[in-house]
């Protein structure tokens, strides 16, 4: 079968690398697979060795929001920190909140929000073209990132089968599910669907009609284990996580195993690319465990690597190493709750700490420490002394480490990408049967 994975040009690349495992399955067991996304994520798409179809202009979402966070950061620096930076903008900062504790008005104001300024701004310069293509190459299924809108329209627009591949927790779904029991007791002339509004519009330019399997998918491809992920009443498929993260080669300091206990530190390259730095004070945090007998390797971005003055004795700093080599290594990860990287260090079943800033970053944390594999601490509390206690927990007490040996089994118990195949051959001839 054809099958045509689809996401719109994310800027930290982390989006499209939740689809590689996925897409390289399916390839290799003879299907013709091929990503489509506007032409900035080509080169990167090329370089994970699949074939890539570059389709309608580059969006300038993260320009017009980058313009817009630096005045609020001027003029609202407490906004700024808590929403802006944060990442905790409606509906979706909500997701986690008891129903009765959400209202109408607030999910309906969000998705106004959404859709003017996030989904419409990425997707419009690319549905056109996408429609264009799939009438074209005929694709059988249609796998897309929760944010690519422009794939379910190009999709139905002639007949295939598409799903939503996740790759964190599942927002969306949580909040759809949420907003259309709300919607239902709204009386019948005040039931405003701001989402399904706008995708029957665009929907409709090209032949077909809403359905609500627009807004979520047919089916949607789960990657977290049960322990971590936000229920939702939607068909889901789990997938086992397979860490992908672009060119990695191992450095022979990691051939062998450390001498002494190995701490690897990891806060991601989004808030260092878009808000100018982390939250995280790296050279108190660093100080704080020089005295310690381990080992830290910190992964950091040139521009963070000259903010730190002096390295102590016991910390190596590296622009990058391939997470999947250094995790196994390690006997603990401080790391900022993204989800490669939380999940790459769950599949090596190495207790965490997490210093969570951003949009997923809080819920999943909470999530991984009520599982019992983890610490957490909100980036903004993480003091270097603070972090330092947490650390010395991690490594000393047993039950961390039971706790992560528990997540590791749990994520390999899920089917992996090749295991998942022949699945997905039936659900797409399901799917296309059923349109």
């Amino acid at each position: 079968m054809r099958v045509l994975f689809a996401s719109y040009a994310e800027k930290t690349q982390t989006v499209f690398q939740a689809t590689v495992p996925l897409a390289w399955a399916l390839r290799t067991a003879g299907h013709e697979v091929r990503v489509a996304s506007q032409p900035e994520l080509t080169g990167t798409i090329t370089k994970a060795g699949l074939t890539a179809v570059p389709v309608g202009r580059d969006h300038n979402l993260w320009r017009v929001q980058e313009r817009f966070m630096r005045r609020i950061a001027d003029r609202h620096p407490e906004i700024h920190d808590e929403k802006v930076r944060g990442g905790q903008m409606p509906p979706f900062d909500v997701a986690d909140e008891p129903p009765e504790n959400v209202s109408w008005d607030y999910l309906l104001s969000g998705y106004r929000w959404s859709v003017a300024s996030w989904y419409r701004m990425a997707n419009q310069p690319m549905i056109a073209e996408l429609v264009d293509y799939c009438r074209q190459w005929k694709p059988d299924l249609v796998i897309w990132e929760p944010g690519t809108y422009a794939a379910p329209i190009a999709a139905k627009a002639v007949g295939a089968a598409h799903a939503r591949l996740l790759w964190s927790l599942d927002f969306f779904g949580r909040i759809r599910d949420r907003f259309l029991d709300l919607k239902r007791a709204q009386p019948p002339g005040e039931r405003e669907d701001p989402l399904a509004d706008w995708l029957d519009a665009k929907a409709t330019e090209f032949g077909t009609t809403f359905s609500e399997d627009l807004t979520c998918g047919q089916f949607t491809l789960e990657q977290l284990p049960a322990s971590l992920r936000m229920d939702t009443s939607l068909h889901r498929v789990p997938l086992r996580y397979v860490p992908y993260n672009g060119t990695a080669v191992v450095p022979k300091w990691l051939w062998e195993p450390p001498a002494r206990p190995r701490v690897a530190l990891t806060l991601g390259i989004t808030m260092a690319e878009r808000f100018g730095g982390h939250a995280v004070g790296l050279g108190g945090l660093l100080a704080a465990l020089s005295d310690l007998d381990i080992e830290v390797v910190a992964t950091l971005p040139d521009s963070e690597r000259d903010k730190l003055g002096t390295v102590p004795d016991n910390a190596k700093i590296v622009p990058f190493v391939p997470l999947h080599a250094l995790v196994p290594t390690c006997s603990a990860v401080i790391h900022h709750a993204g989800f490669g990287t939380l999940c790459t260090t769950g599949l090596y079943g190495v207790p965490q700490l997490a210093l969570p800033e951003h949009f997923d970053e809080p819920p999943l944390a909470r999530r991984l420490a009520e599982q019992g594999s983890a610490l957490t601490l909100p980036a903004t509390e993480a003091t270097g002394s603070e972090v330092r206690a947490n650390l010395v927990r991690l490594l000393a007490e047993p039950s961390f480490g039971e706790g992560a040996a528990r997540l590791r089994d749990e994520m390999l118990a899920m089917p992996a990408p090749n295991d998942l195949v022949p699945e997905l051959e039936e659900l797409t001839a399901k799917y296309r049967a059923e349109g």
